[in-house]
Parts: structure tokens; sequence; C-alpha cells
């Protein structure tokens, strides 16, 4: 049991890790002041291909269900990123984001019925800090308009990741994940359209990174999130996202030739070690109910555990 758990956390993790260089790929290969557009061409495209490869469409309520988490999850969630990251120093934007892991620690309580442990708010709070670490600057300064978005969306993503987990979709992560891109990228595209401008001529290389992110940065590691959440507790998968970070300013570090400071050292410590103690929640024995019920397991496959 515990072997498994370790690997779907290690698989998990591979997804914020990719999610880490898709700022690389972004800045270097694609055309610059285009977040909308960038997002819904990473969304959609990815979601049809995955709709083709499963042949499965959502039925009844589910329907409504993709849609609402295909919004929180991506549409709206990325549109407040973009908008947090344009109107806020990098630094500040993502240390305002990573206040997610502390925000479905307490969502889980409310939908969930989850305990609120100690050691999950310790290492949020520890995450946060390693994330300040790796990114503030002492010129970082705060515009309330992207500070509300930045809030706004970790809110969102943080809401999509508990309801992914309650809701138990009767499918595959895989279908899963392509209902949810599939309907977020569509939400989009109004966006897109209305707010942006057309993409200039794409190049060999604009293309290149548009299939990077929409079949790396999107269907491949959407499906091993979506497949971490129907494992394991959203508490324990959340602050995975502290990754991504760290594998930005290595990547900038290594590939660009940017400066790791000694405080960023500091912070990759800080953030390894608060993923650490994140994963030591499920090491911590739950109390018995008082009154076990011969049907629990249809409740327990009712909360996807």
């Amino acid at each position: 049991m515990e072997t498994r758990r370790s690997f779907d956390v290690a698989l998990t993790s591979v997804a914020p890790a990719i999610w880490g260089s898709t700022y690389l790929v972004t800045t270097e290969f694609l055309p610059a002041d285009y977040p909308l557009t960038v997002a819904m061409l990473r969304a959609l495209p990815a979601g049809l291909l995955l709709l083709l490869i499963v042949r499965e469409m959502p039925r009844g309520v589910w329907w409504a269900r993709s849609f609402l988490l295909g919004a929180l999850n991506f549409a709206f969630f990325w549109a407040m990123l973009f908008v947090s990251a344009y109107r806020l120093p990098g630094g500040v934007a993502a240390t305002v984001g990573a206040i997610q892991p502390l925000i479905v620690v307490g969502l889980s309580r409310l939908v969930l019925g989850s305990p609120i442990r100690l050691v999950s708010v310790a290492a949020g709070l520890a995450g946060m800090g390693g994330v300040a670490l790796l990114v503030l600057t002492p010129q970082a300064s705060l515009d309330p308009i992207g500070v509300v978005a930045g809030l706004s969306g970790a809110v969102s993503m943080a809401i999509g990741t508990v309801l992914a987990r309650h809701w138990a979709p009767p499918v595959t992560a895989l279908t899963f994940t392509a209902w949810q891109l599939a309907a977020g990228g569509l939400l989009l595209v109004p966006v897109a359209l209305f707010f942006e401008p057309a993409l200039p001529p794409l190049t060999a290389t604009n293309l290149w990174g548009f299939g990077y992110l929409g079949l790396i940065g999107a269907a491949f590691t959407y499906l091993l999130w979506f497949r971490g959440l129907a494992r394991l507790e959203p508490s324990q998968v959340a602050p995975l996202g502290f990754l991504s970070p760290v594998v930005a300013i290595l990547l900038g570090w290594s590939v660009l030739g940017q400066e790791l400071t000694i405080v960023q050292s500091l912070g990759i410590v800080v953030v390894f070690a608060s993923v650490w103690l994140s994963q030591q929640t499920q090491r911590v024995p739950r109390p018995a109910p008082l009154h076990a019920s011969p049907a629990a397991p249809g409740h327990a496959a009712a909360h996807r555990s």
C-alpha cells in the first residue's frame, strides 16, 4: 500500500514539474502578448484530440459538471493567471497563487469532510515561504487588481481540485481529462476572439511550442494530475504544485543562463521540505468513526477513496 501511494505521488508530481517548463516554452517559442489565445490553443486542440481517442462524451449531469470543471481548472484559472502575471511582478504573482494548497485544505474539510491537520497547514505555509524566497525581489510591488486576479485563480483551481475528487467521474482519468480540456478550451474561444487580435503568421518554432503546450503541457500533464486526484487526498496533491516554480527557476538558470542566488537555493530546499511534509498527512492515523456501518464501502466509493 505504501509503495503504491509513493508511486502515485511521484507520478502525479511529474505534472507540475512539466508545468514549470511552460514559462520557458511560452517566452522562447510563442508569439508575445497573446495570453488568452495561447491558453485557448493549449486547451482546445488537446481536448479535442483526447475526445477522438476516448470516443466518449459526457452524459446527463456530466455535461454541466465538465463545463464547470473546465472553467474552474482551465478557462477561468488560466485567464486569472495571465491577468495576475501581467499586472504583478512574476514573484508576487507566484507567491499569491501559492496560497492554493491552504485553500484546498479548507475546502476539503467543507466538501469532503477531511480533517484539517496541522501538518498540512504547516506544509502549505512552508511552501508559500519557499516560493517567496525563490521569486520575490526587493523591487516587487503590489497592484490590487493583480492581487485579486491571483487569489481568484488560486481559489478557482482549488475548487476544481476538490470537486474533481468529490464528484468521482464514472470514467477513466483520460476521458475525464478530455472532457475538461475540451470544455475549458471552448469557453476560452469567445474570450480570446473578443479581447485579443488575430495571431500573426506562425513559424515552425511557434507550431512546435503550441504542440508542446497542448500535448505535453496540457493533455499529458492533466491526465497525470486527475489520475492522482482519483487516488490521493487533494491536500496531498495540491502542494505538489510548488514544484512548478522550482523547475522554472532551474530551467532559467540552466538553459537561459539566469542567476541562481543563495536565497533562491534556500527557497528550493524549503519547497522540497514542504512537499515532503505535505505527504506525511497519510502517515498520521485517522480517528476511527464512532459508529461504523456495513455500508461504508459504498460511502467511500462516493468520495473516491
